[in-house]
Order: structure tokens, then sequence, then C-alpha cells
């Protein structure tokens, strides 16, 4: 065998061995790098948006009505990977990283509710063309979605709240801040559907290892300004703007009871139940929750 041909092999085995290593060890970024992949994939493009709080990192693509897709707390873009195929077909998609989320600023320190909804504005006012929008939002998503359309209702169409909304009311039985592999097994039991598969330890491991430095921490990291981001009973029933719920039945966090609550005080809103599946549906059950979301956009 040649030099060149036993450099290649050596080049070959290590990168089998690197690759090997970032499943077993760090599978949470392999996912999330493997869900933005699957976004450009669909036929999206990451751009940037300047933002008060720095730049923000927004995958666009399609064509038709504008459906801006927010992600919750801790997550990033991608985690709308499984349905963004089929909606691209029909929508122009703008699905940002939230700020202090994945590509998006600040990287680092404490994340202020203020500086996420800020940030939401200058995505929606860059790449929305001057046209309505819908907005999906999954979890903190959803919580921005009714804050954008209760502050501009002449931007919004209608509103898709996720397990998530702008109402106090969060259990806070669900510890979303594990520290060791049986609280994240636990957490993760709470958030999704008996029924699904269980989540490999090297996961919950991996889980674990980055909550100290995870958007979550860094959110908690400024939970003093959240409260005066909530919407209150007189103002959701001011809310002008159609909300579809669309729900994870199985969430322990965000409970149907919640959902139904919501669903009281608002003046136009409809209920729409995901039967076996929990906290962020569009990854736990894309099918169902696809069928679900078609219903609510109408």
């Amino acid at each position: 065998m040649s030099a060149g041909w036993i450099v290649l092999v050596v080049l070959v085995v290590a990168a089998c061995l690197a690759v090997g290593w970032l499943l077993a060890k760090r599978p949470l970024e392999v996912f999330a790098w493997g869900t933005r992949q699957a976004l450009v994939r669909a036929g999206l493009k990451k751009v940037v948006v300047e933002a008060p709080v720095g730049p923000q990192t927004v995958f666009v693509g399609g064509s038709g009505p504008v459906l801006v897709l927010l992600h919750g707390a801790g997550h990033q873009a991608g985690t709308w990977a499984r349905v963004a195929r089929p909606l691209v077909k029909r929508f122009t998609l703008v699905v940002p990283d939230l700020a202090g989320h994945a590509g998006s600023a600040p990287a680092t320190g404490p994340i202020q509710v203020g500086d996420v909804y800020a940030a939401l504005e200058a995505v929606v006012a860059a790449k929305a063309g001057g046209r309505t929008v819908t907005v999906v939002g999954n979890s903190m998503g959803a919580w921005m979605a009714m804050v954008l359309a209760a502050r501009h209702p002449e931007w919004v169409e209608k509103v898709v709240a996720v397990n998530g909304g702008a109402l106090l009311g969060a259990s806070p039985g669900v510890n979303l801040l594990p520290r060791t592999r049986e609280e994240a097994r636990l957490s993760m039991a709470q958030l999704r559907d008996p029924g699904s598969p269980p989540i490999p330890d090297n996961v919950l491991d991996d889980l674990v290892r980055q909550v100290g430095t995870s958007p979550l921490a860094r959110i908690a990291a400024g939970a003093a300004s959240m409260g005066s981001w909530m919407m209150s009973e007189d103002q959701l029933r001011g809310l002008k703007v159609p909300v579809r719920l669309v729900w994870g039945v199985s969430d322990q966090l965000m409970t149907l009871d919640y959902a139904r609550k919501m669903q009281a005080l608002l003046p136009d809103a409809e209920l729409i139940p995901v039967d076996r599946c929990g906290h962020i549906p569009q990854q736990e059950a894309p099918e169902r929750f696809e069928a679900a979301l078609s219903k609510a956009l109408g």
C-alpha cells in the first residue's frame, strides 16, 4: 500500500472516530446541526437580520402568505425541520433563532424577554415585506407571538399557539434545568407522552452537561423582567387577532387546562388537541401536528 493510501485510510478512520465520539458524547449538537441542515435542504436560506440586541439568524424560503415559526426556550430554528418541507410549498417561511439562541445574539449573559421580543419585531419588520403574517409559536415562541399580536394587530393575521402562551400558569413541578441523568429523565417524561420512545442515556447526559450555559439557564438569569411581559386576563380578552391553540395533550408543563383557560378568555379562539404527544409536538409527532396545524391555518 502506498504512503498516499495509508494517509487516506488514517484520515478516514480518524473521521469515523470523531463522528462516533460526537454521536456518543455530543448528540444534541449533532441533532441541532442536522435539523438546521434539513431546513436548508427544504429550500430555506440562512440570512442575518440586524436587531437592537445584535444580529439575528433567520431561515427564509418559499412563496405565498408569510408564516413565521417561533421555537421555544432552549431550542433553535431547526425544531421545525420535520414540518418545514410541506409548509414551504404553501407559504413564505420565516424561521428565526430567537435572541440568545443558536446563531442569534446575544451570545453570552442573561437573556432578557424584552430583547427576545425586540429581536422578533425586527425580524418580522425586515422579512414580512409589509404583508400581514401568521405566527406559529411553540412554548416561549407562543408567548412572543401573542405579545406581537397585542402590540401590532395590524401586522398579525392569526396566532397559532403550540403548548404555550402569554398567561401565567406553567406548572412549577417540571424541572427544566436538571442536574443529574435521573432528573433529566423525569423532566423529559413530563414533557413527552408515555408512549413515545425513551430518551437515550447519552442524550440525557448531554442535556445535563449543557445546563449551566444553556439558553434556558440564561433566561432564568434574566427572569426578574419576565412578569412585565405576561398578559393579564383583561389583555387576553381584548386581543383582536384570532388564536388557534394546538396542544399536545400529554404536556405536564403547559397543561391542557392552561389551554382551556386561555380559550375561555380569548374572544376568537379554538382548541385543537394533539393526542399522544407532549410539549413539542412538531418534533414528537410531526405527522399529527401537521394535520392539526393545517386545521388551525384553515
